[in-house]
């Protein structure tokens, strides 16, 4: 990768020069932006191989950009940039986030699980889940309070994502957890994300939407649900999930906004579960309801 700087004069000869390199099919620019620092105006420009600084001056020189006012641009700074990661650098960015004793992380931030905490290694990346939305840290919470009170067995992850919670709750207890979601890709992430977590023969990964699927009924009744989704589709499968949950187990909602808790609330009510516990982040509200 290589970087271009130009020194120009003022506001219009910048917004020029950065059309004029926009423009250029050869060498062709993969970015180019205007920056003021300080009354002092400079264009930037962003190439994958060396551009030809002779072809991009004459350009400038065809277009009189290179005339008047003491002339407006400077010698041209070519740099060649360090090859970066930056799906890597991004997710250096995303800190990681504590829900009571668990701590999702990203690979570049092991170090910083504490001896007493459960780390969850999940790479921001093309499946939802990695903590920093009120949603998942709300489940996480929620499932923090369910192992104090007991231990399930069977746990089901509807909507899995990246896994998160799945692997949560295996990390956390010897339990046997499948996890479903419409998305294919999510599921490949998920399973990439239980194989890096340890936890890859006890959670059990598949592409599934419907309650009723074989391979639901199949490993259930469940302990602990969670659907971790948004509020239509919750209410829409109230009834098939709500078959699935174990007498005394718990479900938990998430992935809905505060004031969609009562309506998701009533759907579960009439399918026989009792509220037990509302958590509020962010403006999004997570539902603990029991069998």
């Amino acid at each position: 990768m290589f970087a271009l700087k130009l020194s120009v004069a003022d506001s219009a000869t910048a917004d020029a020069v950065t059309d004029l390199l926009l423009a250029l099919i050869e060498p062709e620019t993969t970015a180019a932006s205007s920056l003021e620092v300080d009354g002092q105006w400079s264009v930037e420009a962003y190439y994958t191989e060396e551009p030809d600084l002779d072809l991009i001056r004459g350009g400038l020189e065809r277009c009189g950009l290179t005339e008047g006012m003491d002339g407006s641009i400077g010698d041209l700074d070519l740099v060649q940039l360090a090859p970066t990661d930056w799906v890597k650098k991004s997710l250096e960015g995303l800190p990681p986030v504590r829900a009571a004793r668990f701590v999702v992380h990203g690979a570049h931030d092991r170090a910083f699980v504490r001896p007493h905490e459960i780390g969850i290694e999940i790479e921001a990346g093309l499946a939802f889940g990695t903590g920093h939305h009120g949603t998942t840290k709300g489940c996480l919470l929620a499932l923090n309070e369910e192992l104090k009170r007991r231990r399930p067995r069977a746990v089901l992850d509807m909507g899995t994502g990246t896994g998160v919670l799945a692997i949560a709750a295996r990390r956390a207890a010897p339990v046997r957890a499948l996890g479903l979601d419409i998305d294919p890709v999510a599921i490949e992430v998920a399973t990439e994300n239980a194989r890096k977590n340890g936890v890859a023969p006890h959670v059990h990964l598949a592409v599934e939407s419907r309650p009723e699927s074989a391979i639901a009924r199949d490993q259930g009744p469940y302990d602990l649900i969670f659907a971790n989704i948004l509020a239509p589709p919750l209410i829409k499968l109230a009834t098939g999930l709500s078959r699935l949950v174990a007498p005394g187990g718990a479900v938990v909602l998430s992935g809905l906004l505060t004031w969609q808790g009562r309506m998701v609330e009533a759907a579960w009510r009439n399918r026989g579960l009792r509220l037990e516990r509302r958590i509020d982040l962010d403006g999004w509200r997570t539902l603990v309801m029991r069998k």
